[in-house]
């Protein structure tokens, strides 16, 4: 069965004179917080999803299932519903109805919760839901949230746009960013924007792995020289809470010399989270804010090791996620204001050139 419809978009890179200021660089945001799901996880989800279709033997009988309560999961039944096919989600008792409601909102066929955690309810969907439906007739398709090769190429596709569209914008033939900036959860984002690196030889490119303390499991690995998993999460970026990375994300960070690991705090994701709300009016969660912290502050000069340039290019991947309201950022930013409370003069020369004009 050929499938010609992706189930994910194309999303833009902007230029941010805002961010620009406060970074003391040229910073570029891609856009993946509007994909349809709300987040990146619609490349790559997507692309296994339509991959697993377009190979199906009995297309029309095939049934996706998700296990994830979070952006994973909601990226599923957002592919599944332009591909023309069902999808059952089972989330652990942990999830919030609000991610519930946005999963049977988006088409699914049906949310279940089951278990403490995750990892319980993916124990149940694939010991229980997947088998009895098996026994049904249905063709299923587990969809894990991200540790899968053919996701990492689909989430790849985030470089491909990235390559043409920056030398669009700046006019330079194959231009490159000297920094590239994502959040790492289980790492599934972080081994496509490798893969898509490669695949472009942007070999001098600096690559910013991310994570909130208490959510550190590859910073963890990586300090210790070996593929831990942590006691528990202990973060509020719930959605970056995998124990453990995958194999292949320990292996990239452990063997590229682009590749650098940084934590940062829960305020600083908070700070960046309601910085980024009122500079460029995005909503996005504590997972993805985490990155955009760096350009404030002089976190990226820290980050990197030495000054940067007002001509450098460093791309933030805007990852987006769903798990966030305008009464959660207002409240970040309460809990954040001791936080870089007093800006820096460019901000402040910012500021009173806008009020004049």
């Amino acid at each position: 069965m050929s499938i010609s419809k992706n189930p994910w978009v194309e999303t833009p890179l902007i230029e941010s004179t805002t961010l620009s200021k406060a970074a003391g660089c040229r910073i570029f945001l891609k856009l993946d917080n509007l994909q349809l799901s709300g987040s990146f996880k619609a490349r790559g989800i997507g692309h296994l999803m339509q991959t697993s279709l377009t190979n199906s033997s009995h297309p029309t009988s095939v049934h996706f299932y998700s296990s994830s309560g979070g952006n994973a999961g909601l990226a599923a039944v957002h592919s599944a519903v332009k591909l023309g096919r069902p999808c059952t989600v089972v989330v652990p008792l942990t999830t919030k109805p609000m991610m519930m409601a946005k999963m049977q909102a988006a088409g699914a066929s049906e949310v279940l919760q089951h278990g403490a955690s995750w990892q319980e309810a993916d124990d149940y969907l694939r010991g229980t839901v997947i088998k009895t439906a098996e026994a049904g007739g249905e063709e299923c398709v587990y969809v894990p949230p991200f540790d899968h090769p053919t996701i990492w190429t689909g989430h790849s596709s985030l470089i491909d746009e990235i390559s043409a569209q920056l030398s669009a914008i700046t006019g330079e033939k194959d231009a490159k960013p000297e920094v590239l900036a994502c959040s790492v959860g289980g790492g599934g984002l972080f081994n496509g924007i490798m893969e898509g690196v490669e695949r472009h030889s942007w070999t001098e490119t600096q690559v910013l792995a991310v994570e909130t303390k208490g959510a550190d499991s590859l910073a963890e690995s990586v300090r210790v020289g070996e593929h831990i998993t942590l006691p528990a999460i202990t973060s509020q970026a719930t959605t970056l809470g995998a124990k453990k990375v995958a194999a292949r994300t320990f292996e990239l960070a452990m063997s590229s010399k682009q590749v650098k690991t940084l934590v940062l705090s829960d305020e600083e994701a908070m700070m960046g989270a309601w910085r980024l709300a009122e500079d460029e009016r995005l909503l996005v969660e504590l997972s993805c804010s985490v990155t955009v912290a760096l350009c404030y502050g002089d976190r990226l000069k820290k980050a990197l090791g030495r000054e940067v340039s007002k001509d450098d290019k460093a791309v933030i991947v805007v990852c987006g996620g769903s798990n966030v309201t305008i009464d959660m950022v207002s409240q970040w930013k309460k809990d954040s204001a001791h936080i870089d409370a007093e800006p820096s003069q460019e901000e402040k020369a910012t500021v009173s050139s806008a009020n004049l004009m």
